[in-house]
């Protein structure tokens, strides 16, 4: 095993063994793979393991942001419908009697389209090509206890338990990424525990065969109504999807935040059966056309997990707290954090000492509060607003009917600004960001 006080091994000038890397992300998902494809990339040898078999579920709305699509391109990941992917061209909003389209901006730094595609085929597509970049992909392995040098604290590997016949094998490498998600048992066995004063938002969704799987933009609904019972609607906190996935189904789900009053109360399955009951009959949102089970996720935000960097660990994507607290948006963030991460630990295996590589080190949470920190700060205050159904329909019904104002709102909430250059509505936000805490 390579020692943590002794530089970095090079994999071009010494050979690593089966079960030793430089690195070990733990979790193929979008942060895990994205991080182990660019470390790859540039010359170090990578270990990522992942505790099921491709393809797997996971619950998603499956909709990709143009941030997103900016670093499938990055990844050299073929995004062409040929290939299997739906393009949008932007955002349908429907709230407070109103229905606006909102195209993408046109912007230097994102591509002006997003994309769709099933997260059950999307992440397999992420990790095999971190493993055409030279990472070591091992599928069924389950990842258990860290290793911990007794005399530094410092994590060294892991312990797992490979394949079906779940056999102990244990892997070094002098740093780990925790990819494991919003349960990441890898940062909760070092230490790290969520942060209760950061918001945590649900998911559940499901899919319907219908005749709108080709609609070209997503659409997002901010009034959940449940209209069940002989009295009186009664608007729900949280809000809406629809995305057409271009293969005969959509993908219809809603969101929640842990804010509402409603959140601990309410079984959000049956709040979902309720507002799909609500809906014309012709779009074919019923039971009988359901194509799989209503599922369900957390969607841990703004940063509820730190130190994204202590001992050896560094956390990214969900297992970090990497969520947008405007939109629910995970995958951006997710392979944006990735890649921080790959660059802060190839810029480190180029330092020639111990204290120079830690040094380097220490700057991954700074990177990600510089880059992240202003904006979702400003995320946490607009969450504890929205919490409120009231003002919920306040904003949808006035804000609606201003369709400036909806584009300035839509750039807020997908976080898509030209960080240099942009227009009035750019500096505006991120002028904010810059000025907000940095928490």
């Amino acid at each position: 095993m390579t020692d943590v006080t002794e530089p970095l091994s090079s994999p071009l000038s010494s050979p690593l063994s089966e079960n030793t890397a430089d690195v070990i992300v733990v979790g193929a998902g979008p942060a895990g793979s994205t991080t182990a494809y660019h470390l790859a990339k540039s010359g170090l040898g990578v270990l990522l393991l992942e505790k099921t078999e491709f393809p797997r579920e996971k619950v998603c709305g499956d909709g990709l942001t143009p941030r997103a699509v900016k670093q499938l391109v990055a990844m050299g990941i073929d995004i062409s419908e040929e290939a299997g992917w739906l393009r949008n061209k932007g955002l349908r909003i429907i709230g407070g009697g109103v229905r606006l389209q909102l195209d993408w901006p046109d912007l230097a730094s994102f591509p002006d389209y997003g994309l769709v595609r099933k997260r059950d085929d999307f992440d397999e597509q992420l990790a095999r090509q971190a493993q055409k970049a030279g990472a070591r992909l091992y599928e069924r392995c389950n990842v258990g206890a860290p290793i911990i040098d007794d005399r530094t604290g410092r994590i060294t590997g892991v312990h797992a338990k490979l394949g079906e016949e779940k056999r102990e094998v244990t892997f070094h490498a002098p740093l780990v990424v925790a990819a494991d998600g919003n349960s990441t048992r890898l940062s909760l066995a070092m230490g790290l525990h969520r942060r209760e004063d950061r918001p945590m938002g649900v998911a559940v969704r499901t899919y319907f065969t219908s005749p709108r799987h080709e609609d070209d933009y997503l659409e997002s609904w901010l009034e959940l109504w449940d209209r069940r019972g002989p009295g009186e609607d009664r608007l729900l906190p949280g809000y809406g999807w629809i995305f057409g996935m271009g293969d005969g189904t959509s993908n219809v789900g809603l969101g929640v935040l842990n804010t509402s009053d409603s959140f601990k109360e309410l079984d959000w399955r049956e709040v979902l059966k309720a507002w799909c009951a609500s809906m014309p009959e012709d779009w074919g949102y019923t039971p009988d056309n359901m194509t799989g089970p209503i599922r369900g996720a957390a969607l841990p935000m703004a940063f509820n997990r730190q130190p994204h960097y202590t001992k050896g660990l560094l956390l990214v994507g969900d297992a970090g707290g990497l969520v947008n607290p405007f939109n629910g948006e995970g995958i951006a963030y997710a392979m944006e954090s990735g890649q921080i991460a790959a660059d802060v630990i190839v810029q480190a295996h180029a330092r020639s000492t111990p204290a120079g590589r830690e040094l380097a080190l220490q700057r991954y949470p700074r990177v990600l509060k510089d880059t992240y920190g202003g904006y979702y700060t400003l995320g946490r205050a607009f969450v504890k607003l929205i919490g409120n159904p009231k003002v919920m329909k306040i904003a949808a019904q006035r804000g609606l009917t201003h369709p400036l104002l909806m584009k300035f709102t839509l750039k807020l909430l997908a976080n898509l600004t030209d960080p240099t250059g942009g227009d009035a509505m750019d500096r505006i936000i991120n002028g904010l960001s810059k000025v907000a805490p940095k928490a």
